[in-house]
């Protein structure tokens, strides 16, 4: 058997692919899906079929090109609403894929079409050896369950106790766990690094498995979740219909300067993104940094939204090409152009750069002592509660659009998250948002730790 992971960092995604006798099976395959006929085709193998273990709401799936372009079968679970041509699969339904077994368990919590797929090699053993668990069972964690509006969380989490005590955890203990995400993917509370685990590493040592009581398991699972993005539904919709595939999008349109400026008085989105060290030392006003160095498509989703049409600020075509495409990853298909020249291009057409300082935290450290400065902590719920800087406002990054913190425009304001990438987001949005004395914390909360200074563990303070 061919088995292969394929992660994408930018989304904590992973997708697979497993083949037998020149037959491939593609699971949760991503948008641009030129990678997987690759794959295909470095191994001798055809793809025949496509399973999507949920319909997934943090990514566009690539299931409706992917199938058109090979003449597989799209296969979802049951409930799914889905209008894409597939074929609905239930408990009991098994592939045979030249020696290999692929057989379907109703795995229900996450969403309610949720499935897991058991694999069975048949040249090495005729019991399972994997488990494909989509967001039903990650490292560490399992799928929040409060994303369909069809369902109450409540509902859901406790189909997610059930799929998970009456399923899952009735497999051997050998059996190999491969999950449709990793740490940073809002589809869980807070997930592990590792790109796999087993059902006995699960047993032992993931919290919500200890749970024993289904009503505390339901009430652990609907607490402090998370904010859902608003494009989540948006993006399930789209799966529930299948995308279009990449090549019909329209060609980006070039932006001069002039116009580009004109954009940005009528309060059109501006996207940079070029390293931070690049936006810090000089960026167009008005203009947010997402740099793709990070978790570029899942911020851009967050903080853009589906529907706004930003125009992009880059260095190289290729880097628009790139953005481009992590983008669609998400849904955000149409766009609204791009800074041709790019921030030269601005600064020879006369207009001016402005700059975002960074402090250092033993700088931030000494500036609170007199009192000259408000610390915002953008970090998520789980790390505030952690531990966090004496007097910050907590202001999670993924709900930030929903109100700017009241802060005085006569204080410095530093911003600070884990490391500095969503810190860096926020302040662009700050300053953006007109306030001026904006600082970006180099090195984030840990730094902070890392240097030997203060922290407390409080409940947040509202703004």
């Amino acid at each position: 058997m061919y088995f292969e992971q394929f992660y994408l960092g930018c989304l904590a995604h992973a997708s697979y692919m497993l083949a037998s006798d020149g037959e491939a099976v593609v699971v949760d395959p991503q948008r641009d899906v030129d990678i997987y006929l690759k794959a295909a085709e470095q191994h001798g193998v055809l793809i025949r079929h496509i399973f999507e273990t949920h319909l997934h709401a943090d990514f566009v799936s690539g299931h409706k090109e992917l199938a058109a372009r090979t003449g597989a079968k799209i296969y979802i679970g049951p409930n799914s609403r889905a209008t894409v041509p597939h074929v609905e699969v239930r408990d009991g339904f098994a592939l045979q894929v030249g020696k290999v077994k692929i057989s379907v368990l109703e795995t229900p919590g996450h969403t309610i079409e949720s499935i897991s797929l058991l694999v069975t090699d048949e040249e090495k053993s005729p019991n399972p050896t994997a488990v494909l668990t989509g967001d039903t069972l990650f490292v560490g964690d399992v799928g929040r369950p409060d994303l369909p509006k069809t369902h109450s969380p409540q509902v859901l989490a406790g189909l997610l106790y059930d799929s998970l005590h009456g399923k899952l955890l009735t497999l051997a203990d050998d059996v190999v766990v491969y999950p449709g995400h990793g740490a940073g993917s809002l589809c869980g509370k807070n997930l592990g690094t590792a790109r796999s685990t087993t059902i006995r590493t699960e047993r032992l040592t993931n919290y919500a498995l200890q749970i024993k009581s289904k009503e505390e398991f339901i009430q652990q699972l609907t607490t402090h979740l998370p904010p859902r993005p608003e494009y989540f539904p948006q993006d399930a919709q789209i799966n529930r219909e299948g995308a279009p595939a990449l090549s019909e999008l329209h060609d980006l349109t070039p932006i001069s300067p002039t116009a580009l400026k004109s954009l940005l008085d009528q309060g059109v989105m501006v996207v940079d993104v070029r390293s931070a060290e690049q936006f810090s030392s000089g960026h167009v006003p008005g203009s947010i940094s997402i740099p793709l160095s990070g978790e570029f498509a899942s911020w851009a989703g967050i903080v853009l939204g589906l529907s706004s049409r930003p125009v992009l600020i880059a260095e190289s075509l290729q880097q628009l090409s790139e953005a481009r495409t992590r983008l669609a990853r998400v849904g955000i298909d149409d766009l609204g152009g791009y800074l041709e020249g790019g921030v030269e291009a601005w600064t020879n057409a006369g207009f001016a750069l402005t700059d975002l300082p960074v402090v250092s935290v033993q700088t931030l450290s000494q500036t609170l002592q007199t009192r000259q400065a408000s610390v915002v902590d953008v970090r998520r719920r789980p790390e505030w509660d952690a531990g966090h800087i004496e007097g910050a406002v907590w202001r999670a990054l993924d709900d930030f659009n929903a109100g700017l913190p009241e802060l005085s425009r006569d204080t410095q304001i530093a911003v600070h998250c884990k490391g500095g990438y969503r810190s860096l987001i926020a302040c662009s949005l700050l300053q953006r948002a007109g306030f001026q004395n904006v600082v970006n914390v180099s090195g984030g909360f840990v730094a902070w730790e890392k240097a030997g200074l203060p922290i407390i563990s409080e409940s947040p303070v509202g703004v």
